[in-house]
């Protein structure tokens, strides 16, 4: 088992690297995105501490990577090589459905974010996005659900597959909407959460 530091920016791996290792996240947040036809990033999942990437890997001796991984800040890693997964996973079982359980439920945001993008109605796919947000890192302070964003305005651009100045345009009428308010660039509060589920249906 190996540890390793990267910076905000920093390239952990890139779309068609070969991967024979499970990738867990210390600390920090890394995003994977794939590159679109146009040559655009289209982030596909934002991972923080405790989640993990590679586990394909560990079921496929030939496994290619799909997507890049990159540092969205400082981030810390622990690396295991599949050949040290393999004598784990014999030891433990459990770990097994753990890591199937959490490819299954990948596997439902990737679908949830083609979904998204389906759609040409941007604000839907804004709501779809602020909602993921708020289930992964939404805390209830009396009452009040608080939200540490992971990304900055261009990352939500990508998310989103729109432009950054769509998304700023785009956040500040949802706020004068009162659906939610931001602290900061990167705080936000959730001001009426039961209208923006309704706003999916």
């Amino acid at each position: 088992m190996d540890h390793y530091c990267f910076k905000k920016d920093d390239i952990i791996c890139l779309e068609g690297y070969a991967l024979s290792k499970l990738i867990i996240i210390s600390n920090g947040t890394i995003k994977l995105s794939k590159s679109t036809y146009e040559g655009k990033e289209q982030i596909i999942h934002i991972l923080s501490v405790g989640e993990f990437f590679g586990e394909l890997s560990l079921f496929n001796d030939n496994y290619i990577t799909n997507f890049s991984a990159v540092a969205v800040n400082d981030v810390r890693i622990c690396v295991i090589s599949k050949s040290n997964m393999d004598i784990i996973l014999s030891k433990n079982p459990h770990i097994t459905l753990k890591i199937l359980n959490e490819v299954s439920k990948r596997l439902m945001e990737t679908e949830n974010l083609a979904a998204c993008l389906a759609t040409n109605d941007v604000d839907h796919r804004i709501i779809c996005m602020i909602l993921e947000f708020v289930d992964k890192y939404g805390v209830n302070k009396n009452g009040v659900i608080h939200v540490d964003i992971p990304l900055n305005r261009e990352g939500m651009a990508s998310y989103c597959g729109i432009t950054r100045e769509t998304i700023s345009r785009k956040l500040s009428k949802f706020e004068q909407d009162g659906l939610f308010e931001f602290e900061s660039m990167k705080k936000l509060i959730v001001k009426d959460l039961e209208k923006m589920k309704n706003f999916m249906n």
